[in-house]
């Protein structure tokens, strides 16, 4: 049987015009960047019991839908404990990162249908300091896991005894001062969250599962691949990240030229959207996904988009296909979006 697998020397380029996984048992741009979070599942053992029949991943801008179908291989039932783990988010780079909602526990927005059906789930969430889990010390503390928003003051009011035993576990660190030169504390942990259920598989029936939510889009206010700042001093190592990562072409360093030119400035006004998906957990079930779709919409006709897959079609003025038989993922995916600020 013959795989496909997704390559890395492939693009799109228009001018400027998640997998469930399963448990057993530039200086210049930095300050007006975020950075998005990868979302799609976390490598766990693989099932030999069910198969991945298919799978559509459609992916905008504003929302992530998945679709699948599995199929128990078995002559029996199989009951599994189905994860969705949602990305780990280090407090210590919290404030640099693109979290789509103010949920600190569904903070993607994630909902699950399943035969069509919305269904129930649970949401694990854990803190840890290296390996060691410290979600109890946390809580006693009076901290929430996933703090949103003016946790500096939560830490600030804290019992002197609580505030000190917390600094020498190295559970909070000085993260700034404030305008009277006052040390500002902020969460060191790191928060790990996952969406859980129960999910049967009868055998020989194949099981339909949905997943919507919102992606993490990491923002920057003007681009790399901007003449004057790819070819500036000290940026050619982003700039060949960026060509790895999105697969860039030349069309599109040309095409930016043309609106941007060479000045220093960006007087273009473009910025740049960035969406990360974890693709390689699809190897998760029994075989290769028998029937891939991916479509990744742009959302206007005057966005540049790259990413790196085999086979890319255009559908519609704005959105791009990518199919696949019997597709084995081996890298994850990665989307860029480039257009001028409204």
């Amino acid at each position: 049987m013959q795989r496909t697998h997704l390559l890395a020397r492939r693009w799109v380029f228009s001018a400027l015009g998640v997998f469930p996984a399963i448990i057993f048992g530039a200086p210049a741009l930095a300050n007006d960047s975020t950075a998005e979070l990868s979302v799609g599942g976390l490598v766990f053992k693989q099932t030999p019991d069910v198969s991945m029949e298919s799978e559509e991943l459609i992916i905008t801008g504003d929302n992530v839908t998945v679709r699948y179908k599995f199929l128990n291989q078995t002559a029996s039932p199989v009951t599994l404990q189905v994860a969705f783990p949602l990305p780990d988010i280090d407090l210590a780079d919290a404030d640099d990162i693109a979290i789509p909602t103010s949920d600190p526990l569904n903070f993607m927005g994630f909902q699950t249908r399943v035969d069509g059906r919305p269904v129930q789930f649970s949401i694990t969430q854990r803190a840890y300091l290296g390996d060691k889990d410290v979600s109890q010390a946390i809580k006693a503390a009076n901290l929430p896991l996933l703090p949103f928003g003016g946790h500096e003051e939560k830490i600030a009011a804290l019992p002197q005894p609580v505030h000190d035993k917390l600094l020498n576990d190295g559970l909070i660190a000085q993260s700034g001062s404030n305008e009277r030169g006052q040390p500002i504390y902020s969460g060191a942990w790191l928060v790990k969250t996952a969406v859980v259920r129960q999910q049967v598989f009868p055998a020989g029936k194949l099981v339909s599962v949905e997943h919507h939510y919102k992606p993490s889009v990491g923002v920057t206010f003007d681009s790399v691949l901007r003449k004057s700042v790819r070819e500036s001093k000290g940026m050619e190592k982003e700039f060949q990240r960026y060509r790895t990562d999105y697969c860039v072409p030349d069309e599109l360093l040309r095409g930016l030229d043309k609106i941007t030119g060479t000045v220093d400035a960006n007087t273009a006004k473009l910025m740049e959207r960035r969406i990360s998906y974890v693709l390689k957990t699809g190897a998760n079930w029994a075989g290769p996904i028998k029937d891939f779709r991916l479509v990744i919409d742009k959302g206007k006709t005057d966005t540049m988009t790259a990413f790196c897959a085999d086979n890319v079609k255009r559908i519609s003025p704005t959105a791009f296909e990518v199919r696949a038989q019997n597709f084995t993922p081996e890298r994850d995916l990665k989307i860029l979006f480039i257009s001028r600020r409204n």
